[in-house]
């Protein structure tokens, strides 16, 4: 049941948690598809504002610029003296004379109705199937004389009057070219349009930043900002795009870890609550035992069942083993529970490791004097001192030896080793039960935990010694090792330091 409503909850928290973050992950990799878009679009507002008093700075100097007539056509030069035009042509009615036959052609479809004067040229745009051409036209009596508008030239004075433009650290050329209208073409020829532009892109042409149409009379040029160098809208959206990912890859990482961390939680929580329910169920068994025995031999005495002497002592011996076996029980609980909320303090001393091992094995003894077992000590000579707590260390090591005497095999045989080590000592206790299998044997150390098997479930025990053991040995700088082999008993080495006699307080 503790098992199915952690799942329960589980999979109620990863509803709550998948659910709203699948959404924002969508528009997080929606925001990462069309960061492109976003920031030419941003760039583009930018830079047509910028362009704005350039056209008319642009518009300013052409009509700012001289005009001089002569039987070809017409010649325009700018302020600074720099020529404009280039092929001329002249207009008698319907006769167009001029060197350039596309131009010729392109005049033959008539000219756009302009109030063309003769005071000051008049600059127009012109587009045919032949071209697009920027021309300047003035009128001379019954004459209409005028000139190409050159390329070369107007990008000349273009780049002069893109001078004082400020482009915020971006890299980028002013160019004049022809804008092509948008005509009513079917939805195949927008595609292939579309098709052609994507493979001029793809194969490394960049698109300009932003364009601005030139006013009439001039409404067939544009003023376009490209790119020089790296394209600024594929930088800016590649970093943008990078911050977003990992921006991205932080959410995930924190969401996994979130989940992660908050499932260990929920799963120590079950856990707790599965061992708060086996200690209670346990210790009450423990104490059950002991308390049924007392209540027995009491009710035995008070009904004046027991005559002799002999008898009465026999069960006065019965009632204080168990009395004492409960003050046992009872003394380890409460010392766990010290240790677990760090209240358990450590009295330390120098001390004799010899010394120690033998009051243990005393006290052992004293517990269980008849006790069907065979203990034998073989301690190696000159062990060094320990400074340690004695109570606490006498108290692990008998765990050990209560351990190794409850799971024991019938003819118990008990060896306790000491021996020095690498600036420590390590006390070894061997028993020759049945052995703990590999995957138990990181589990045993664990509060409550014992091993699932016939021997441990017909022996007492409440679960509790051999991690009260570790955490005494662990608190004073060592460990609990162990060694077993299934058939072939276990051996438990505590791992102490020993202290230098100069660095032993005075």
């Amino acid at each position: 049941m503790q098992l199915l409503s952690f799942r329960r909850t589980f999979g109620l928290l990863m509803l709550l948690i998948v659910l709203p973050s699948a959404g924002l992950s969508g528009f997080g990799v929606l925001a990462i598809v069309n960061e492109r878009a976003a920031v030419e679009k941003r760039i583009e507002s930018n830079w047509t504002v910028r362009l704005e008093p350039l056209t008319q700075r642009l518009v300013s100097a052409l009509g700012a610029s001289r005009s001089q007539q002569d039987a070809a056509g017409l010649r325009i030069t700018s302020l600074d003296g720099t020529g404009l035009s280039g092929a001329q042509f002249t207009i008698r009615g319907d006769q167009i004379e001029t060197s350039d036959a596309r131009l010729k052609v392109a005049l033959k479809s008539g000219l756009p109705d302009l109030p063309i004067g003769s005071d000051r040229p008049l600059f127009f745009s012109i587009s045919s199937q032949h071209g697009t051409f920027l021309l300047a036209a003035q009128r001379a009596g019954q004459e209409i004389r005028g000139a190409q508008i050159l390329p070369e030239a107007m990008d000349r004075l273009l780049q002069t009057l893109a001078a004082g433009v400020p482009t915020a650290g971006e890299q980028v050329r002013f160019e004049l070219t022809p804008f092509k209208r948008e005509t009513g073409e079917s939805l195949v020829g927008k595609l292939v349009s579309g098709m052609v532009e994507a493979r001029e892109a793809a194969l490394g042409g960049q698109r300009p930043l932003a364009h601005r149409i030139l006013p009439a009379p001039l409404q067939d040029f544009q003023l376009l900002a490209s790119p020089v160098g790296a394209d600024p809208v594929a930088l800016a959206s590649m970093r943008n795009r990078a911050i977003y990912g990992v921006l991205l890859g932080l959410f995930y990482l924190t969401l996994v870890l979130g989940v992660i961390l908050t499932a260990r939680a929920l799963y120590r929580e079950a856990k707790l609550s599965r061992l708060k329910t086996d200690f209670v169920s346990l210790v009450s068994h423990e104490l059950r035992t002991p308390l049924t025995s007392i209540r027995m031999f009491i009710e035995t005495l008070a009904l004046g069942r027991v005559e002799e002497p002999a008898q009465t002592q026999e069960v006065l011996r019965a009632l204080s083993k168990e009395t004492a076996r409960l003050s046992e029980l009872i003394e380890r609980v409460l010392d766990w529970a010290r240790i677990e909320s760090g209240r358990r303090t450590y009295h330390r001393e120098q001390m004799d490791a010899q010394r120690l091992i033998d009051a243990t094995l005393e006290a052992f003894r004293a517990q269980r004097p008849d006790a069907p077992v065979q203990v034998s000590c073989q301690l190696q000579p000159n062990l060094p001192r320990l400074y340690v707590d004695r109570e606490a260390i006498t108290g692990a090591l008998l765990n050990l030896l209560q351990n190794a005497f409850k799971y024991g095999g019938k003819d118990k045989q008990i060896a306790v080793r000491a021996k020095a080590e690498h600036r420590g000592i390590a006390i070894e206790v061997e028993d020759n039960g049945p052995g703990i299998p590999l995957r138990e044997r990181k589990r045993i150390f664990e509060r409550f935990y014992r091993v699932d098997g016939l021997l441990t479930r017909q022996t007492e025990g409440s679960g509790l010694g051999l991690s009260i053991a570790k955490r005494i040995v662990e608190a004073h700088g060592g460990k609990i090792s162990v060694k077993s082999e299934l058939g072939k008993g276990s051996c438990f080495t505590m791992h102490l330091p020993s202290l230098h006699p100069k660095e032993i307080p005075a």
